[in-house]
C-alpha cells in the first residue's frame, strides 16, 4: 500500500485512475466534492441503476468512480465506523476488480468534519495488506 498527499485537483487525476468520495443514502450530493462529482459522473443515475443497496456503510463503484455511502441524510455526519466499512467495502470492490490506483480528497474531513490524521490511519490500516496506491488530493 503507498498513500500520497500532494496538492492538486482531485479532476485532474489521469482517466486511469479511480475516483473516491462519501455520499449518504438520499443521493443528495448538493454540496462539497459531491456536487463536482455528481455532475461530472451523472452519479445519482448509476447508483440507482445500479441495483446495488444504498444502505450505509457501503460503497458502489460506478464506472471510476467508488461512491462511498457512509450517512444516512446529505445533511448529517459519518461516524468513523461507518466511514471504516464504506472503505472496507471499497477495498474489497478494489481488490476484485483489479483497482490498483485510487484518488480521492481528504475524505470524510471536509463537510463531514472527520479528523484528517484519524482517517489517514485508518487508510492505511484498511489497505495495509493490498498493492492499492492512494492519492489523496489536497486542492486548498
Amino acid at each position: 500500500m503507498l498513500l500520497n498527499e500532494q496538492r492538486r485537483d482531485l479532476f485532474t487525476v489521469p482517466d486511469d485512475w479511480h475516483l473516491a468520495h462519501c455520499i449518504a443514502e438520499d443521493l443528495g450530493m448538493g454540496k462539497g466534492i459531491a456536487l463536482p462529482m455528481r455532475k461530472k459522473f451523472k452519479l445519482r443515475g448509476k447508483i440507482e441503476a445500479s441495483g446495488e443497496s444504498i444502505k450505509h456503510p457501503t460503497c458502489i463503484l460506478t464506472g471510476r468512480v467508488f461512491n462511498l455511502i457512509t450517512k444516512r441524510r446529505s445533511g448529517g455526519k459519518p461516524s468513523y465506523d461507518t466511514l471504516r466499512g464504506a472503505l472496507e467495502k471499497m477495498r474489497d470492490i478494489a481488490l476484485e476488480k483489479g483497482v490498483r490506483q485510487i484518488a480521492m480528497p481528504k475524505i470524510g474531513c471536509g463537510l463531514d468534519r472527520l479528523q484528517w490524521g484519524r482517517v489517514r490511519e485508518m487508510l492505511l490500516d484498511v489497505f495495509a495488506d493490498t498493492d492499492v496506491e492512494i492519492l489523496v488530493c489536497i486542492w486548498r
